[in-house]
């Protein structure tokens, strides 16, 4: 089902600028948009995933109590 969202004219002339051809509609550049979001979100947890299980990692916690805070 389709819908009418209200975009100022600002928003209008950025999503312009993010089609990747020229007959490229808006819902096509917002539907890309949130795909890039969802990749860098899950790469982003990821890495954070990584990152908690390398033997360097260091808590918030321990750098608390390491510090008297």
């Amino acid at each position: 089902m389709a819908t009418t969202i209200q975009i100022s004219d600002h928003v209008k002339k950025a999503l312009e600028k993010m089609r990747l051809f020229e007959k490229e509609t808006y819902n096509e550049v917002i539907e890309n948009m949130l795909e890039d979001n969802l990749d860098i979100n899950q790469q982003t947890k990821k890495e954070l995933s990584e990152r908690r299980n390398s033997k360097d990692f260091v808590s918030q916690e321990d750098i608390e109590k390491e510090f008297g805070i």
